[in-house]
């Protein structure tokens, strides 16, 4: 017969294990006796022990021995005091009992608490590792997300390129909308027309209108003058519409702030029709147009203007300085300060590369035309003034060549204290007011760091300035800019 299998319950291998107190007399039935009393019991336990004591060579009775019960031959003898004692459990031999009862539940209570104490150490351990895991996991994931932003914003061109996943440089045909100005001048090419394209709002890139030209093979003759055209239009559309006669505007000039007197004359010429050599010769005398200054640089307003068909040279001429007078009174100028007030709103007008700090840039021409500052003694010092003496105000770059610098004539501020002899380009209506009303401020200097955006900063010190100029060299350093 197999052996019984051990007991899964071990809560019933737990009571198997209790002892059984085989000692206990019956309670019914034959050989029923009616248990002693306590006192009797205390007094039997008191003799089997003494008796244990006096008799050691006698082996005593088991505790767990069962008592046979009493035939009707030995009834009538005497049982002793031992047997008798036999009947119930002695204390002596209850402790043995009690205590294998304790070391039962009690070890096993004292496993079962160590191994809960041991299995929430493990639970302890074993979340403290899942939570130093789920830490490093986020480092790493934390490091590929900012190292991929890196990648991403330094080599954002690159990836798009290699991924086939670059932004469309142009614009799609059918989503044209309002008006856009453009003006061809004399001289211009392709590219310099693609960046006119471009700053008006027509192409969506600078360089995207040349790009077709280029790819396309085409060479158009493009004819001066102001076109009309429609904003967001493909390099395609723009190109049949500068091709288009009807999108010429008849005896129109463009003349956006900031250019030189040439250059205005230039547009006008180009604009109206009227011939270079007639417009040249009417600006030559600046009497007759209630000027006196030598020179009408400064005077001429950059607007867009449209003439009447026959209208000449000087009643061009004298449209354009009435509308700077007028400038001048809105302004509230004084008539015995206009050319200087025209001459700092030039090179406000050129030197500025943002509208919002136009009044920044006054500031800081007042503050190094003071004599008595120790920083500046009364020097400009701005690289404008010095392209224009030197003739190379239009190259269109910031700084100036070490030619221009070092050329003595009346508008080299680096050379001459106190402002050039006259303005050195045309403002609008903002520089005028600017020079005007110059905005408080303790500034000196103050470098374009940033020749897309036109960020600018402003200092007061030297020290401060060098840090300044810094970026802007390591702006250029990373970007191919004309400007630089």
């Amino acid at each position: 017969m197999p052996d019984t299998p051990p007991n899964d319950d071990e809560f019933a291998d737990l009571f198997s294990k209790l002892p059984t107190p085989r000692d206990q007399a019956p309670t019914s039935g034959e050989g029923a006796s009616v248990p002693p009393s306590r006192r009797a019991a205390r007094e039997a336990a008191a003799a089997a022990n003494a008796a244990r004591d006096t008799a050691p060579s006698e082996p005593a009775a088991p505790i767990a021995a069962p008592v046979p019960a009493r035939t009707a031959e030995d009834a009538a003898e005497p049982r002793p005091a031992a047997a008798a004692a036999s009947s119930e459990p002695s204390a002596g031999a209850a402790a043995p009992v009690h205590q294998q009862l304790d070391a039962l539940f009690s070890g096993d209570a004292h496993s079962d608490r160590g191994r809960g104490k041991s299995h929430d150490r493990d639970r302890r351990k074993s979340r403290i590792a899942g939570w130093v895991i789920f830490g490093v996991i986020l480092a790493i994931l934390g490091g590929i997300v900012g190292g991929g932003f890196y990648v991403w914003n330094t080599y954002e061109d690159k990836i798009r390129a290699f991924m086939g996943w670059e932004e469309p440089k142009d614009y799609e045909d059918g989503i044209a909308e309002g008006d856009a100005t453009v003006t061809i001048v004399t001289g211009d090419t392709g590219s310099t027309i693609s960046t006119s394209l471009f700053q008006a709002g027509v192409t969506k890139t600078d360089t995207v209108f040349y790009d077709y030209l280029i790819k396309t093979g085409q060479n158009p003759d493009f004819q001066p003058g102001v076109y009309t055209l429609k904003q967001k239009m493909s390099s395609a559309a723009a190109l049949k519409a500068l091709e288009d006669p009807s999108s010429r505007r008849e005896n129109t000039a463009q003349l956006p702030e900031g250019l030189t007197m040439g250059s205005t004359l230039t547009r006008l010429a180009d604009g109206t029709g009227i011939p270079l050599a007639d417009l040249q010769a009417a600006v030559a005398d600046t009497s007759q147009y209630g000027v006196s200054a030598t020179t009408l640089e400064g005077w001429l307003f950059p607007a867009t203007y449209t003439f009447d068909p026959g209208t000449t040279a000087q009643q061009v001429i004298k449209t354009l300085v009435d509308r700077t007078v007028a400038s001048l009174d809105k302004a509230g100028v004084p008539t015995d300060q206009r050319e200087r007030i025209l001459t700092v709103a030039s090179i406000i007008q050129r030197e500025a590369r943002f509208t919002a700090d136009f009044y920044k840039v006054s500031r800081v021409i007042e503050n190094r035309l003071d004599p008595n500052n120790e920083e500046t003694h009364g020097l400009l010092q701005m690289d404008s003034t010095a392209q224009y003496g030197y003739n190379e105000i239009n190259k269109g770059t910031a700084s100036s060549s070490a030619e221009a610098l070092a050329n003595d004539n009346p508008w080299n501020t680096y050379l001459h204290p106190g402002l050039p002899i006259g303005p050195i380009a045309n403002p609008g209506d903002l520089a005028i007011d600017a020079a005007m009303h110059p905005a408080d401020g303790p500034w000196l200097y103050f470098v374009t760091v940033n020749l897309d955006t036109g960020e600018t900063i402003f200092s007061t010190t030297y020290a401060e300035h060098e840090k300044a100029v810094a970026q802007w060299q390591q702006w250029c350093a990373a970007n191919d800019s004309a400007d630089c």
